[in-house]
């Protein structure tokens, strides 16, 4: 196939987009490969398609190379279904929803286990039936908060997510093992530098899972490791629980004097200079920082919550909203405060003196979470919930009781690994995968059931597993780009080779056709620059180099003396070859 430039339905820019964050949105907007629509909404455009194209097909040969067999769902959902699973709530203000002209509830599909689930339902009766594995490839819709980075976060994707069906949690393994096995032979065919780390399931249920991150400093994931080989993004990341501590001769918790403390550190100032410890200086880890949040559940109520961590470490949002999904976190406002008298602002403490103000059954009835560190024995400073004081030594077990544990604190670098295999390192990466164990969440709410070989009704396990496909385009597009543009992978490319007639004389576009003739009859996809007129060759050049196929062949003046230019796009390597040779030097190349 010949793409000519002078019909080529592109326009490339040499100014980046306002918008543009990261290099791949930056360069597949001035390449000419999408276009912005709406806020994380995105034009395919003909070269961009080509590219999304060969992507979806590597996923598509490999899901059909390990037994998995395609369907296709509507976008255009009912509501009944995601009723039944209760995720018509849970999603909150994420799903897109709207009513036909007789007033029916629907909704656009942000995944579709239900739908998978009904089928199956609807066809199989029958343990000889199982395993089954479905897949399909399909548009998304999520109303994103935040739309980011282009087509890394947008309200509309395409994604390939796929199901297992097995009557027992063994089939449920071995399905699992095999999709995890299939998603290996995928990243490594789209090149990606990836680690499988452990991963939390969110509101989509069930026990194991694993994500897929492709390692990138853009990422909006952060997935720590450790000498070890231990792997997590830092949702799923435990603290490792300290030994309870002895209290029976620490001293009774007593109120003093602390003004103009409004941060933890001039708070340890104080205390290092007003009551400096015999043992060691004050830290910021004696200290017991009290975060107020507000919980938005899907179902629009709200509800106040304490979360109490070591004053040395901050709470993670996407931590902390991974433990809560689908129910969303809000900062408490000084309104929301006011509704609680109990509470002073900046002297907040769960309890002091016989008062205790956290904890489902305290003053506030506000509930009161802490950080797994927090545990019986240990001693604390913090707000005494009176204007400019603090509590010196309240002990945990002793002074107050915390309702429970939640696992929102930073993670740093250096923290022990959960597993003891040593001190862990962060790293970022964007998700590309996430494989999960969904169990019978879905088929005991839709009714799944099949007759086991004794003829007794079983409800069905089933696995999910999803990959982003159009988000596989712009992480390809940050590995492989330099200052001048985008280089593209040859299994990935728009075209196999790019070929530019750079002068004016007839003879140079004559002998342009005849190679891209030659080329495209031999099998290879060409993009022929026979733009004529005002269009320079340094034009030209700078479009070659920027929408990045990585063999360019230059017809210019070296025709003169026989010879085209080749480069590959990669290297940079330039090589003058006789216009004779130059079809077989191209053909070596792409197929090498």
């Amino acid at each position: 196939m010949i793409l000519r430039m002078s019909q080529l339905f592109v326009r490339t820019l040499r100014d980046d987009p306002a918008d543009a964050e990261v290099p791949s949105h930056r360069l597949l907007v001035r390449a000419g490969y999408i276009r912005r629509t709406a806020p994380g909404m995105y034009t395919w455009l003909p070269l961009g398609l080509r590219v999304f194209r060969k992507v979806e097909a590597i996923v598509r040969e490999e899901m059909d190379a390990m037994g998995a067999q395609e369907l296709q769902f509507p976008a255009l959902l009912p509501r009944e279904p995601y009723e039944a699973t209760n995720r018509w709530t849970e999603y909150g203000d994420s799903l897109f929803r709207l009513k036909d002209r007789k007033g029916g509830d629907y909704l656009l599909g942000p995944t579709h286990e239900e739908m998978f689930t009904l089928v199956v339902k609807d066809l199989y009766s029958s343990y000889k039936d199982l395993p089954v594995w479905l897949y399909q490839i399909q548009t998304k819709y999520r109303d994103e908060a935040r739309p980011r980075a282009g087509l890394m976060r947008g309200r509309e994707f395409v994604m390939k997510d796929s199901y297992s069906f097995d009557v027992t949690d063994e089939g449920l393994a071995a399905s699992y093992e095999a999709h995890r096995a299939a998603y290996v032979r995928i990243f490594d065919r789209l090149n990606f530098d990836y680690a499988i780390v452990k991963a939390t399931s969110g509101a989509m249920g069930g026990s194991r899972s694993e994500e897929f991150l492709a390692r990138l400093d853009v990422g909006e994931d952060t997935y720590v490791r450790s000498p070890g080989g231990y792997a997590a993004n830092v949702e799923a990341v435990t603290t490792p629980v300290p030994d309870a501590l002895p209290y029976d001769d620490a001293p009774a918790a007593h109120a003093e004097d602390t003004p103009a403390t409004p941060t933890i550190a001039t708070l340890v100032d104080h205390l290092n200079e007003a009551f400096p410890r015999e043992d060691r200086p004050w830290t910021a880890a004696d200290t017991l920082k009290n975060v107020l949040v507000m919980l938005r559940h899907p179902d629009g109520t709200r509800e106040p919550l304490a979360i109490g961590l070591p004053g040395d470490r901050e709470v993670d949002q996407k931590r902390l909203e991974g433990q809560l999904e689908p129910t969303e976190v809000e900062p408490m406002t000084d309104d929301d405060i006011a509704a609680f008298p109990a509470l002073v602002k900046g002297y907040i403490g769960p309890a002091y003196g016989g008062r205790t103000v956290l904890g489902e059954e305290s003053e506030s009835g506000i509930r009161y979470v802490v950080d797994p560190r927090v545990v019986e024995g240990t001693r604390w400073v913090t707000g005494a919930n009176a204007p400019g004081q603090h509590v010196i030594d309240l002990v945990c077990g002793r002074d107050f009781t915390p309702d429970g544990t939640i696992e929102a604190a930073e993670v740093r670098a250096g923290d022990p690994a959960p597993d003891g295999s040593g001190p862990l390192e962060l790293a970022r990466g964007i998700e590309m995968g996430h494989v999960f164990q969904l169990g019978r969440k879905y088929a005991e709410a839709l009714g799944l059931q099949v007759l086991d070989e004794n003829g007794k009704l079983v409800t069905v396990t089933m696995g999910s597993y999803g990959v982003g496909v159009s988000r596989a385009v712009p992480v390809i597009a940050e590995y492989n780009h330099d200052e001048l543009g985008l280089v593209w992978p040859r299994e990935i490319s728009p075209a196999d080779v790019h070929l530019v007639a750079a002068g004016k004389d007839p003879s140079l576009f004559d002998e342009a056709q005849r190679i891209a003739d030659e080329l495209s009859a031999s099998g290879l996809d060409v993009i022929y620059d026979d733009r004529r007129g005002k269009v320079s060759p340094g034009v030209k050049f700078k479009d070659a180099e920027l929408i990045g196929v990585p063999t360019i062949v230059v017809v210019g003046k070296g025709l003169a003396d026989g010879v085209v230019e080749v480069k590959d796009r990669r290297s940079g390597e330039r090589e003058d070859v006789a216009v004779a040779d130059v079809v077989a030097r191209v053909l070596d190349a792409v197929r090498s």
